[in-house]
């Protein structure tokens, strides 16, 4: 009775190793087929050339737009801009946010976060109005 209990785990053991192999396995080939697709995609995707921007001067704690990641159509730094200045609202820095804002505004006047960036800085103008 002994040796058929050690028998029988010693297949269920075995058993439980397999199947962890072949879940490995598989999620090893699940990654390699996710980063394939997205090489391909990243290789299909060419950043158009970049358009030089007007030089401004920098402010305190500014960061230059060179250092700033370029995306092919600009989202990402807009989406940056957009964050940086609802942060700084956030923060009690309102001329800060309201900068920011109207940077993001003069850069991208048909942006996504149009509509959400001019109601921040209206709200923040009437802030600095009442304070």
């Amino acid at each position: 009775m002994f040796w058929l209990l050690l028998f029988a785990i010693a297949m269920a053991a075995g058993w439980l190793i397999r199947r962890s192999l072949r879940q490995w396995n598989a999620r090893q080939r699940a990654e390699e087929a996710r980063f394939a697709d997205f090489m391909a995609g990243t290789a299909a995707a060419k950043p158009k050339a970049a358009e030089p921007e007007p030089a401004q001067p920098l402010t305190a704690g500014a960061v230059p737009a060179a250092s700033l990641p370029q995306a092919a159509d600009g989202l990402a730094q807009q989406k940056m801009l957009f964050e940086a200045a609802h942060k700084a609202g956030e923060a009690g820095e309102a001329v800060l946010a309201i900068q920011l804002y109207g940077r993001l505004l003069t850069r991208y006047p048909a942006t996504a976060f149009a509509h959400q960036a001019r109601a921040g800085a209206a709200a923040l103008k009437k802030k600095l109005v009442k304070g």
